[in-house]
């Protein structure tokens, strides 16, 4: 594949972006199918409070290890999940329906969040650009040839994790310092924090909807190498600040 330049006389020189809930809307599936789970298990136990929900998330963390992220992983949590909740009271049907669930979200339509194409068209004018996104390799790959953004991106990285190896191995096949990266994505946790550590910098768009394992993270309101975007129709301005802001630190 395409490595693409660093572009010439600027202080970045590359821009990563982030793909669910950055590029195209994700999330909104997930949380349906965790509602459609909880609806199910209504026939069992009482649902109504929070543990129902904090059970499957923490089965899901316990597992990432082995599951990964996405839907096939989501899927396998919910049934394990279940059978540990109902004491092995439910029924294989109703296994059968968390399947169905899961069948379900791997088909949802790929919808991009407004401004997406216009902005990273025209970041990409200026800038090599590469898509960094994480979850099942299946999953992703048919998004991401519905989403038909493969012309803006000549370099696709889809990855188990996305942590500081992971972008370190990035950026050093494309022989670029981090301090001349910016990553622009929804989850602090995954798109910002691992990128800042390494001393490169953050675009945070977030969405309206976040994973509740998402939301951990070490990122303060404050930190001076995030700039905060509310559309993507704000990215190109937001990436301006921080080719300022990286050219004065340089």
């Amino acid at each position: 594949m395409n490595t693409s330049t660093p572009a010439p006389s600027r202080a970045i020189g590359l821009v990563g972006f982030d793909g669910d809930d950055t590029l195209w809307k994700s999330e909104d599936y997930y949380r349906k199918a965790e509602q459609d789970y909880l609806d199910l298990l209504s026939r069992y136990i009482d649902v109504h409070d929070t543990q129902t929900a904090r059970h499957l998330l923490e089965v899901q963390q316990r597992h990432l290890g082995v599951f990964g992220y996405g839907v096939k992983s989501m899927t396998l949590s919910m049934i394990e999940a279940a059978i540990e909740i109902t004491s092995q009271r439910i029924e294989a049907k109703d296994i059968q329906r968390i399947l169905d669930i899961g069948h379900d979200t791997l088909r949802h339509p790929v919808e991009l969040i407004d401004g997406v194409r216009e902005s990273v068209a025209a970041i990409a004018a200026q800038y090599p650009v590469v898509l960094i996104t994480k979850g099942d390799l299946f999953h992703q790959e048919a998004k991401i040839k519905v989403a038909a953004l493969s012309d803006l991106f000549p370099r696709i990285e889809i990855v188990s994790e996305k942590d500081p190896e992971t972008y370190a191995r990035v950026l050093a096949e494309f022989d670029l310092p981090m301090q001349q990266f910016v990553m622009v994505g929804n989850s602090l946790r995954s798109d910002i924090e691992p990128v800042i550590t390494l001393g490169g910098w953050g675009i945070h768009t977030p969405y309206a909807v976040t994973w509740a394992h998402e939301t951990q993270h070490g990122v303060a309101d404050d930190e001076p190498r995030m700039v905060s975007a509310d559309t993507a129709w704000d990215w190109p301005a937001a990436l301006a600040t921080i080719e300022a802001k990286a050219a004065a630190a340089a």
